[in-house]
């Protein structure tokens, strides 16, 4: 055995060795990404579902969006205020209260309630219903079309198909939105857990013909309009509206309404 050749061959190892932990140690450097200590804090306090409910692709980039200033420390539907509240500490700044919402159906025609064109066999899906005859098997165009679409979309087991329309958990719902991005009739939006009166119809059709499509739908008679000490009702497109922030909950709209549609 040659020792030289041995010691050789160990030289040019170790050589190589320091000039490649030299060229990596140099390129470390370089091409370091700076990690910004208040983003990883922030994304340590979100729950993680990466919902996308906040608007940015997951919790990482929400996080992310907050640390640099460009979305507010309550952005976060899912964990709420109590998150915004650790967020908002290490932002150094105020949370707010900022209450608590979620999904509501604007629609109560339940299959006892609503009249039916035909019967329908084929793929159940809501936006498969866009191209089939009046936009589905009920009367109502507006109405609810009870496939499950917002079901499937929902990533909390918060809604489901309950005689022919969906139901909300208000207690499960974390306001996500993807529901109400789901569905297709735009029945679905987010209101304050709060809040004391809802209309549960979407229609825009004339009374007559609301009356013909389903027995609980609002005909846009005026009486909730009339009746409301606070102006918070209005009729607009034969629908009844409550601003939510003018509602005292007194619920005169709903002893007046004759259909009995404001929950």
């Amino acid at each position: 055995m040659n020792v030289t050749a041995i010691l050789v061959a160990a030289l040019v190892v170790g050589g190589v060795g320091i000039l490649i932990g030299f060229f990596l140690g140099i390129s470390g450097e370089k091409f370091k990404v700076e990690v910004d200590e208040k983003e990883v804090a922030i994304l340590g306090e979100l729950p993680g579902n990466n919902c996308g409910g906040c608007g940015y692709a997951g919790c990482s980039g929400l996080a992310a969006a907050i640390a640099k200033g460009e979305a507010p420390v309550n952005q976060c539907p899912v964990g709420g205020a109590p998150v915004a509240a650790k967020i908002g500490a290490i932002m150094g700044v105020d949370a707010g209260a900022g209450e608590k919402k979620v999904a509501f159906v604007k629609c109560a025609g339940t299959c006892d309630k609503t009249q039916k064109d035909y019967e329908y066999t084929g793929n159940e899906d809501c936006a498969s219903m866009m191209f089939v005859p009046n936009g589905g098997p009920k009367a109502c165009n507006y109405g609810c079309l009870g496939f499950g679409s917002c079901v499937k979309a929902c990533p909390f087991d918060a809604i489901h198909i309950v005689d022919g329309i969906a139901l909300v958990d208000k207690e499960v719902c974390k306001a996500c939105g993807k529901c109400v991005a789901a569905c297709p009739k735009h029945l679905i939006e987010l209101v304050p857990y709060s809040a004391k009166h809802i209309v549960q119809c979407s229609s825009k059709d004339v009374g007559k013909n609301v009356m013909k499509a389903c027995s609980v739908g609002c005909i846009g008679c005026h009486l909730c309009e009339k009746n409301c000490p606070k102006d918070a009702v209005h009729v607009i497109d034969n629908v009844a509206y409550i601003d939510q922030e003018k509602c005292v909950g007194c619920g005169i709209c709903a002893q007046k309404c004759p259909k009995k549609i404001i929950l």
